[in-house]
């Protein structure tokens, strides 16, 4: 009977204070593979930076004296310029290239299909020299009747110049790109919402402004950031239709001076200044959007939300 007892007694305490002060003495270890890695990180970047800066081949007393200049500037602002309205045309006309593709029109669908295959399989800068020798195909524009009389006709040289040939090509070719990202964005949104709208009466049009495109733009606006900063180095390509803009302006002083280095380092360091600033806006909206999610995850339940316990005598009575 004593062994018995004996055997079923507790361990002493000495092993749990041991255990005890085990935890209290526990720390993180040092991260020495991650200082290491930092530290060589850093170390190849300064010399990166050093060396670059030490030398006198980029020229950058040629840089400072031309970053400010009145052509590179102008440029600038054409870039800029064809960016907005490029994408101001692509958005719109994006949006309804989306919806015709969602449509249960089997004619509005296969033609949005049809431009979107087109305009995202062939090479941009192909497109932009196609429109701006549209009048070697088409010598004269013109509004009438399809094998009937003509009202009005242009010549086409006179209607497509460098500046409407660049809008054209980028235009077109954004919308294909933004009617994927939209018709991507219509379909995030559930379609008992569609069911919703229509058990209410709504049109396919209203329900679209009302309800669906509201909730579809947490989806639609991260990658329509990321198009305009596509959008932007995109302006270069223009240059080969003698079109003004950023990168046509440097080298039309590098062809003077013959500082071909110097002046590509302007046009760089310009488009990396841009794209910071969109980067920058992009990540503020990503978070404006993103906020009913960090509210949903991170919301604790309230009083009110939560049912009032009922003490166990009235839940007896």
């Amino acid at each position: 009977m004593t062994s018995n007892l004996t055997d079923s007694a507790p361990p002493p305490s000495g092993g749990a204070d041991l255990e005890r002060r085990d935890v209290a003495n526990a720390h993180t270890p040092f991260p020495k593979g991650r200082v290491a890695a930092w530290a060589v990180t850093l170390l190849i970047a300064a010399y990166c930076a050093w060396s670059i800066a030490r030398n006198d081949n980029f020229g950058w007393h040629v840089v400072g004296q031309y970053f400010f200049d009145p052509v590179v500037i102008d440029g600038l602002y054409v870039s800029l310029g064809l960016t907005v309205v490029a994408m101001a045309f692509g958005i719109v006309l994006g949006l309804l290239l989306a919806i015709a593709r969602l449509s249960k029109d089997t004619l509005a669908s296969s033609l949005a299909s049809l431009y979107i295959w087109f305009f995202r399989g062939t090479p941009l800068l192909v497109q932009l020299i196609f429109w701006y020798n549209l009048s070697t195909l088409f010598p004269t524009l013109s509004i009438g009747i399809p094998f009937g009389p003509t009202f009005i006709s242009w010549d086409t040289n006179s209607v497509i110049s460098p500046m409407t040939a660049a809008i054209a090509g980028l235009a077109l070719n954004e919308a294909a790109y933004m009617a994927e990202i939209i018709r991507g964005g219509l379909l995030s949104v559930d379609r008992g919402q569609f069911e919703t709208a229509e058990a209410f009466g709504m049109t396919r049009i209203r329900a679209l402004r009302r309800i669906i495109i509201p909730q579809a733009m947490r989806s639609i606006v991260p990658p329509t950031g990321n198009q305009l900063i596509s959008m932007i180095k995109a302006t270069s390509l223009v240059s080969v239709i003698a079109m003004a803009d950023l990168l046509y302006s440097v080298q039309s002083i590098y062809n003077r001076t013959f500082e071909v280095i110097p002046m590509l380092l302007v046009a760089v360091i310009w488009y990396l200044l841009i794209t910071s600033v969109l980067n920058i806006g992009q990540s503020y909206i990503e978070r404006h959007y993103s906020r009913a999610d960090r509210r949903s995850g991170a919301t604790k339940p309230t009083k009110e939300d939560t049912p009032a316990l009922v003490p166990a005598q009235e839940a007896g009575q």
